[in-house]
């Protein structure tokens, strides 16, 4: 598997490949542009929104303006996002992954570090199993 490639497409396999989107903080989608992962940086709930509700339809913003100077997010499959943009979404995110469609969501941290309240995925693995990793 390699990442870092244009688009932010991971390639697993001759045919089989991963495209990869991030939601949150401005300054991290700069990051996320270095390593070939796309994203759109939010500031607000109702931009939030807006921009996830656009990934999971597949679809530009009304206004053109999501996806103006790359191409369209047809095939997302793993969109990343800031725990604060997790926060924004709220009952939109938790309805979303329980239908069992693509993307699949993962949070990350955002600028300014985790959550109050938020478990690590080190916490969330040891209270799955019961083992001190």
């Amino acid at each position: 598997m390699s990442l870092g490639l244009p688009g932010g497409i991971a390639h697993l396999g001759p045919q089989l490949k991963v495209e990869f989107f991030f939601i949150g903080d401005p300054e991290l989608v700069t990051a996320f542009r270095f390593i070939g992962i796309r994203g759109k940086g939010v500031v607000t709930g109702d931009g939030a929104r807006a921009a996830f509700l656009d990934i999971i339809q597949g679809r530009d913003e009304p206004s053109g303006a999501l996806l103006t100077r790359m191409k369209k997010i047809e095939h997302c499959q793993i969109l990343i996002i800031t725990e604060e943009v997790a926060d924004w979404l709220g009952d939109i995110l938790v309805q979303w992954q329980l239908s069992d469609q693509y993307p699949l969501v993962v949070e990350v941290p955002g600028m300014m570090g985790k959550l109050p309240g938020r478990k690590t995925l080190v916490e969330s693995i040891r209270e799955a199993i019961g083992i001190h990793v």
